[in-house]
């Protein structure tokens, strides 16, 4: 759900090393292990990247298949009781891997941590969504809003999320863009692409709310990588 506090939280330390450094520079393509990665956009404020070509046609292919047969209604964190619930605001259907669940799903995820300069220890396992048509996901935060009764709960399994990935597994017929309404940014959902965004301080002034559009014809399959600051567990 979007979090309407506005309370101050301070950044994260400046010494605390963050994901996702060294992805605004260097050559437009990324070599990883003889995989190639294109550097499509970036913005500093906050930090994100449009990446091309993070996942093979057949890897998105695989990832769909393997969690098609464990789809369920998604839910929402429950930041005022650090549980989970049933959202109107989210109506699409998903799952969790666990880490390093099939070798496929580790492949992927060394190749995510190697991209980011992030440990696999610090991520929580690989989530794949499904969005038919109509279904959307309204604007909302990744982070755990430090006002909300229930955010140390939920900082016990890892820390604050500081990161996240959203990786496109297929290409909708129309519809189910990523909005960034305080970049007035649409990303348009391509199969292999994927929007890495920093939120450097839990607070709206982060500028990382966004959400995902109606589907209008078609599916959208998106797997989503959330990145702690501490081993999650």
């Amino acid at each position: 759900m979007v979090t309407t506090a506005i309370s101050a939280s301070p950044p994260f330390p400046d010494t605390l090393p963050l994901p996702g450094q060294g992805l605004h520079s260097g050559p437009h393509c990324i070599d990883l292990d003889g995989h190639q990665v294109q550097r499509l956009l970036t913005i500093n404020a906050p930090p994100l990247v449009l990446l091309g070509n993070l996942l093979r046609a057949d890897e998105c292919a695989a990832l769909i298949d393997a969690a098609r047969p464990r789809m369920a209604r998604s839910q929402t964190v429950q930041q005022h009781t650090g549980g989970e619930e049933l959202n109107a605001h989210r109506t699409s259907d998903g799952m969790f891997f666990r880490r390093g669940e099939t070798p496929l799903i580790q492949r992927i995820e060394e190749r995510l941590a190697h991209l980011l300069g992030w440990p696999l220890e610090n991520c929580e396992g690989l989530q794949v969504l499904r969005y038919g048509p109509g279904a959307e996901y309204r604007p909302h935060y990744d982070y755990f809003d430090p006002a909300e009764p229930g955010t140390p709960t939920l900082l016990q399994r890892g820390g604050q999320r500081v990161a996240t990935l959203l990786i496109y597994l297929s290409t909708p017929d129309e519809g189910g863009a990523t909005m960034f309404p305080d970049l007035r940014l649409e990303v348009a959902p391509q199969q292999g692409h994927a929007v890495f965004f920093r939120y450097d301080q839990p607070h709206p002034a982060s500028r990382t709310l966004h959400g995902g559009a109606p589907v209008v014809t078609g599916e959208k399959w998106v797997a989503t990588q959330w990145l702690r600051e501490r081993k999650f567990e």
